[in-house]
């Protein structure tokens, strides 16, 4: 079996369907890729059982044939070749030469023969949403997403359309994160997507507002389709929190501040926090000030920055962490930030629009002594 291709789209291929490559299983042939070649095309899939990638490119080949190789190893051979076109040649007993200008390597594969088949697509349900926006919508939620097992269902993020619009949502326990879009999508679906498939399909995710990602979920399974990649990924199963119970729908404290400042102020005082010194942020919104003041085994700092404060003054405290990553990830200058009292949790929304919201839960305050 042999084939010649181009390095440039090849390496890509490899790097990007390597990030569904198991890298230790029960079954061995998870741990390479898998190519299948067919005449001119040449099909790379990753699979861990959870998650698989897959691709195809194209070749000038006449010849058909599998075999799996380690990823790792091929993607640095196929970097370091001299020459732009490679020549892969499969022996029988899986010996792999690659050729390119004066440089030659050998390897070795192994058969594809118990490689196991990815999901197929069953679903007659398409959704259709812009490259830019779901990359967006990942970004600015996955900070949220539970990283332990206490409930295995918080390790994924919820797909929730209703009435045109898909909210996107991510929780811990600690804080809630939530976005919203409309998408061409008439019907009510709600799936909880693994946030492991949602990191690689975010670096899969192009800039082009006119590329789009084709969604087709199933009872256990979800495609999504992304230019020449389709990933697959298992759902996580179980009952979602009911985050929209969780967002207050009004409040008595509404301020707007300067994003950029506010997270500066935050990383000032983050620097005297540790494991050892998990003191929060005491903030205090008071005569369009916002007072910040943190002491820690390490130190103390005290700072603050102009807000517009509208409702009555506030003292409330947060995990310093838990405040910057919804800061981090929000695109506008200036924020609302709105609040009810000191122990309920503080709503961060758009000053205009309905883009997303977050909630983050305060921690109690020790007393000032």
């Amino acid at each position: 079996m042999k084939f010649i291709c181009s390095k440039q789209p090849l390496y890509d291929a490899v790097i990007t369907v390597s990030k569904a490559v198991s890298e230790r299983s029960t079954l061995p042939s998870l741990e390479g890729i898998r190519f299948s070649l067919a005449d001119s095309l040449l099909e790379l899939t990753g699979y861990d059982l959870e998650l698989g990638i897959r691709t195809v490119i194209a070749v000038k080949s006449e010849d058909k044939g599998q075999f799996i190789v380690n990823a790792r190893l091929f993607a640095e051979m196929i970097k370091k070749m001299p020459a732009e076109d490679i020549l892969i040649d499969v022996s029988e007993s899986y010996q792999i030469t690659l050729s390119g200008g004066v440089t030659k390597y050998n390897l070795f594969a192994v058969s594809a023969e118990d490689y196991p088949d990815l999901p197929n697509k069953d679903s007659e349900t398409v959704i259709s949403i812009p490259q830019p926006v779901l990359k967006s919508m990942i970004a600015q939620t996955k900070f949220a997403v539970a990283i332990n097992d206490t409930k295995p269902i918080l390790k994924g993020e919820l797909f929730d359309i209703e009435n045109g619009q898909l909210n996107l949502a991510a929780i811990d326990g600690y804080r809630l994160a939530v976005r919203y879009e409309p998408v061409k999508y008439s019907e009510s679906i709600k799936f909880v997507v693994p946030s492991k498939t949602l990191t690689e399909i975010q670096g899969i995710l192009g800039e082009n507002d006119e590329d789009s990602v084709n969604i087709y979920p199933s009872r256990k399974h979800i495609i999504f389709e992304i230019g020449g990649y389709m990933v697959y990924s298992r759902l996580l199963e179980g009952d979602f929190h009911p985050y929209k119970t969780a967002i207050p729908p009004e409040s008595k404290t509404d301020v707007i501040v300067d994003r950029k400042e506010l997270i500066e102020t935050l990383e000032r005082a983050i620097l005297l926090i540790n494991d050892r010194s998990p003191s929060p942020v005491r903030c205090f919104f008071e005569n369009g000030r916002l007072r910040i003041n943190c002491s820690t085994a390490q130190g103390k700092i005290s700072d603050e920055i102009n807000a517009d404060i509208t409702g009555p003054s506030i003292e409330i405290g947060f995990k310093c962490r838990y405040l910057l990553d919804p800061l981090k990830v929000i695109g506008e200058d200036k924020i609302k930030l709105q609040m009810s009292g000191s122990l309920l949790p503080m709503k961060i929304v758009p000053c205009e629009g309905d883009k997303y919201t977050f909630l983050v839960l305060p921690v109690r305050l020790p007393k000032e002594g």
